[in-house]
């Protein structure tokens, strides 16, 4: 174990020494939510401000009805009113940006209405996340108007507008604000973990081996007294700390995130904050140990094989999609943590991630997910330490 420790710590000087390492290992995670969080914040609350003020342009044709949205219209503001556009002509115009919604009355809308039915109103939008803001506006102004036409015939009908409730429900949810939230959020943060687990564990298992055969310098180390064990159990320490300490990182970037983020409401925010809270940081990162060590074996394994540092990039990098795939399919709500996915790698931390967070994880397992990531970890860590013993491997010719 001494000539293990004494590799591991040569090899993290080595590691610390590459700037490209430490931008992977610390900078990026930890910089990447504080941002990601400033930039969305920013842009919602401009996209929100930007969509109370902007001035809307509403093509209306009333065909001789409706007199009273008229008065309506008026109690809102920032509304420009075109009257000379036709019906057919409503989808080119919106189109073209000459108008932004249209509203066509039809032509036995007061007939209908004083018959007590329900009058038809013909809606023109094109909807997108940006219409859908300043949309709210023009169906407020449809509200106000429905209302007086509903007040105005119970008045007429001289009717309570109780009479029509005939059922009150009162409603007991039992999912809390965290669950909610966390079922939400809580398949997308191991996604980002993963990520920065895998990425952050990829270039030292890169330099370590295939950058040491590239340069000639492995040579020298199995020259020396310490076994081909000791060798690459230092050099894998290395390699699991790194991917290791950028998970770590990455969480600290979130929890920054979440406190310094201005423009996020009030109760969102303190929601948040609670769901990230000190039990469920550590729960998420002892999964994460398990997946590192599971990482870092198979990828100091592929750099291990690979003749030049070109050639363990070329073949590493492909592999993101295989570790994005089972995060992704963690994200959609039909897949939930149970004994058969609980012992699907990655996939497993992903769905015990959310029921973490969410606050409803059960701990069997929990125990499942993490003796299934202990069992595969120890294996490619078998696999590796096998794999450098091979002279076949480790002067595989280019």
């Amino acid at each position: 174990m001494k000539k293990t420790a004494i590799i591991f710590r040569k090899e993290l000087k080595d590691t610390l020494r590459d700037r490209r390492t430490l931008v992977v290992m610390i900078v990026i995670p930890l910089l990447l939510f504080p941002i990601l969080m400033s930039i969305s914040t920013t842009i919602m609350v401009k996209q929100r401000k930007e969509a109370e003020v902007k001035e809307l342009k509403l093509a209306l044709i009333r065909n001789d009805n409706a007199a009273g949205f008229l008065d309506v219209l008026q109690k809102h503001e920032k509304i420009k009113l075109i009257t000379d556009i036709p019906e057919k002509a409503m989808s080119d115009a919106i189109r073209e940006e000459r108008i932004d919604f249209g509203l066509v009355f039809a032509k036995n809308f007061d007939e209908v209405v004083a018959s007590r039915a329900p009058g038809t109103v013909r809606f023109y939008l094109k909807s997108s996340r940006e219409t859908d803001l300043t949309a709210r506006r023009i169906r407020a102004i449809m509200d106000d108007f429905k209302e007086n036409l509903l007040s105005a015939r119970l008045d007429e009908m001289e009717l309570d507008r109780q009479v029509f409730e005939v059922l009150a429900i009162d409603k007991h949810d039992i999912v809390t604000a965290k669950e909610r939230i966390g079922e939400a959020i809580g398949g997308l943060l191991p996604y980002i973990f993963v990520i920065f687990c895998f990425v952050g564990a990829m270039y030292p298992a890169i330099d370590l081996a295939a950058g040491e055969k590239e340069r000639g310098t492995i040579e020298t180390l199995l020259a020396s007294p310490a076994t081909r064990m000791e060798i690459v159990l230092g050099k894998f320490g290395v390699v699991f700390l790194t991917g290791l300490f950028s998970a770590g990182m990455s969480i600290l970037g979130l929890y920054i995130a979440l406190q310094q983020t201005s423009g996020i409401p009030e109760d969102l925010l303190s929601a948040l904050i609670k769901i990230i809270d000190i039990k469920s940081i550590l729960m998420t990162f002892s999964l994460l140990i398990p997946l590192c060590i599971f990482f870092a074996a198979i990828l100091l394994s592929i750099s291990i094989f690979a003749h030049t540092f070109k050639e363990a990039q070329s073949i590493m990098t492909p592999m993101n999609i295989l570790v994005i795939v089972p995060v992704f399919i963690g994200l959609f709500p039909g897949f939930k943590l149970t004994a058969v996915t609980a012992l699907i790698p990655i996939l497993n931390v992903s769905l015990a991630t959310r029921e973490i967070i969410a606050g409803g994880i059960k701990p069997l397992l929990l125990a499942e997910v993490f003796l299934s990531l202990m069992a595969i970890a120890f294996l490619s860590l078998l696999f590796c330490t096998r794999w450098f013993r091979k002279e076949s491997v480790i002067f595989r010719a280019g």
